[in-house]
């Protein structure tokens, strides 16, 4: 089981000193990404999550939900813009202490993407 200690623009940090992260192949004129900057920890106060089950939850258009073992899911929005030429692949990784991927996860159509052709 893991608590959420840190929070940045980019990651959540688990006590378990593993992290959560979105990861996309950027090209020029585009950008996919999931936004962790409007949570604070009092969002993940008391909740614990199992990071080696299904500690998440898609959200077509919009982003995740963090699922804990008991308590109410967090949602996370997905982001998205591109001129429609680009690639909107994005993934959900779960990181070790060695920025190293352990899981990755196909979240592509959880995000809400702008189109700018």
């Amino acid at each position: 089981m893991a608590k959420v200690v840190r929070i940045t623009e980019d990651d959540l940090y688990f006590d378990n000193d593993k992290k959560l992260s979105s990861t996309h192949e950027r090209e020029c004129c585009e950008m996919h990404y999931l936004s962790f900057e409007d949570l604070t920890l009092e969002d993940f106060e008391g909740l614990e999550f199992d990071l080696e089950s299904n500690f998440f939850e898609r959200i077509e258009d919009y982003g995740i939900a963090l699922l804990p073992i008991v308590g109410h899911p967090v949602r996370i929005p997905g982001y998205g813009w591109n001129n429609g030429y680009y690639s909107s692949q994005l993934d959900l990784v779960l990181l070790d202490t060695h920025n190293e991927i352990i899981k990755a996860f196909d979240v592509s159509e959880c995000q809400d993407i702008e189109d700018n052709s």
